[in-house]
């Protein structure tokens, strides 16, 4: 396994290739509903962390907020770059380190973008940076995997073929990690990549400890994107809403 495999996969073209069909459409009923939820004021400043190629960031500036998106992916932040304006910006960024202090009124890390990092101290610097950019009484809100949901529905194998590509996606987990190996066939490789994805099992309990340490208080968990119930094991999310009461 490779040490830093997200940040060599995130920017792999067989990354984009294998993920480019994720549903806009989901994304933005998403962002409708989380708007409609939060009721936030026109203009407010909000940070993406995590973004991507920013389907997330250019809904939520569409509804005219001041959005900044980060990203370790030059590759991402270069495609989310061509959608930038004045209320739209982005950079290529490392969330483990420091970023704007006391600046949003809202944070979002979305689509389980988190838990990738091989040590806790790593992903309390991740979770330290963004409490950090939260002004006080801001608002956080996580959208990550309900680890029960994903562990009774996770499916062993399964192939892809994108394009003459074949992907080869193989799941497991153990007591602390979720595992997906893609392994990628193409016609231009002298023989088959292989990247093997890794996120932490993340338990609710788990982050309210991780927000307490860092100032944050979860408000509010819901268990998909529709903001229905959360329930440890049906759920298949886990939507934290968390507000920055302290800063240190």
């Amino acid at each position: 396994m490779q040490q830093l495999w997200f940040k060599d996969w995130f920017n792999s073209p067989y990354y984009h290739q294998l993920y480019k069909n994720r549903d806009d459409r989901e994304a933005a009923n998403f962002i409708d509903k989380l708007i409609n939820y939060l009721n936030p004021n026109p203009g407010s400043s909000m940070l993406d962390v995590a973004c991507g190629k920013g389907r997330h960031s250019i809904q939520l500036a569409n509804n005219d907020f001041d959005v900044t998106g980060i990203d370790l992916s030059e590759d991402s932040i270069n495609e989310a770059l061509l959608s930038q304006s004045d209320t739209l910006h982005f950079y290529k960024h490392d969330m483990r380190l420091p970023f704007w202090i006391n600046h949003f009124d809202y944070v979002f890390n979305f689509f389980t973008s988190f838990g990738y990092f091989n040590t806790q101290l790593e992903h309390d610097n991740a979770i330290q940076t963004i409490a950090q950019a939260i002004k006080k009484n801001g608002i956080l809100v996580m959208d990550y995997l309900n680890v029960k949901h994903s562990e009774d529905c996770l499916v062993p194998q399964s192939e892809k073929e994108i394009d003459g590509i074949k992907f080869i996606i193989t799941k497991w987990h153990d007591k602390t990690h979720f595992y997906k190996k893609i392994t990628i066939e193409d016609m231009i490789l002298k023989e088959p990549i292989i990247y093997t994805e890794k996120v932490a099992k993340f338990s609710l309990n788990d982050y309210t400890e991780m927000f307490t340490r860092k100032g944050l208080q979860i408000q509010e968990v819901f268990g998909d994107y529709n903001f229905g119930n959360y329930d440890l094991k049906k759920s298949p999310r886990m939507v934290m809403v968390a507000k920055k009461i302290n800063t240190f």
